[in-house]
């Protein structure tokens, strides 16, 4: 899709009246390049955009995309799920304006709310699953953790745990491996979170989203996030898989 066109029929742009120059800029730089580098099918690569524009709470563009994404067979639950999966990254604050465009959009194509419930814990052993999630993607680091932390501090370990991956990456919709995909494009994207992305870049490569994987994904957000943060994952990639 380019900047000048949009299969939303509600959506009128008037970029190619005002601005013909940029929309000939950027249409070149997507569609003549960016979207012709990598191997990433049109599902995940509509879906690491997706990601990257909630990180960067930039909601014309997603609803924009979203359609797009929808026509190339990302699902209702799909994009459900990776809207859920950004909130406890981007808070629900930011992802709540996401929350209901894509209710919009979904209504407007006659799918009908609530989809399918995907959880899989209860407020009983989400802990415990979360836990067990957390460990299978980060190893041992997460036991090293819970022992250093601070006695007042530990809430938010158990918070990590519980909310984070008990209540989200345990849910069905979407495997681990492409949550922690969207994970690492959502933290990107959000900048200042250079730490977190290293972490989620170890998670990764654990789940088998290899360094070319991760960087088709950059590659892909680039147009959308800016080179100051796409540089920044690059660093973090080559700091944790040097070439």
């Amino acid at each position: 899709m380019k900047i000048s066109e949009t299969k939303n029929k509600n959506y009128k742009s008037t970029l190619n009246v005002t601005d013909p120059e940029l929309v000939k800029i950027f249409d070149n730089f997507i569609f003549d390049e960016v979207i012709k580098h990598g191997d990433l099918d049109a599902k995940t690569r509509s879906m690491v955009i997706l990601g990257a524009l909630i990180g960067s709470h930039t909601l014309s563009e997603y609803k924009i995309m979203l359609e797009d994404a929808l026509d190339v067979g990302v699902t209702p639950i799909e994009v459900k799920e990776l809207v859920y999966q950004s909130v406890p990254y981007v808070g629900i604050a930011k992802a709540y304006d996401f929350i209901l465009a894509t209710n919009e959009i979904l209504e407007s194509r006659g799918v009908k709310l609530p989809l399918e419930g995907q959880s899989t814990t209860t407020p009983e052993n989400r802990h415990e699953k979360g836990l067990e999630v957390q460990k299978s993607i980060f190893g041992e680091i997460i036991d090293k953790m819970y022992e250093s932390s601070p006695e007042n501090q530990i809430h938010i370990q158990k918070y990590l745990s519980a909310n984070c991956f008990g209540d989200y990456y345990t849910r069905t919709g979407l495997d681990v491996k492409t949550r922690e995909l969207l994970t690492f494009c959502i933290l990107l994207a959000l900048g200042g979170c250079e730490p977190q992305l290293k972490g989620h870049i170890v998670g990764n490569l654990k789940v088998g989203n290899d360094k070319k994987v991760l960087l088709d994904a950059v590659t892909q957000a680039l147009p959308y996030v800016g080179y100051p943060r796409t540089l920044n994952a690059i660093a973090c990639l080559n700091e944790i898989m040097p070439e």
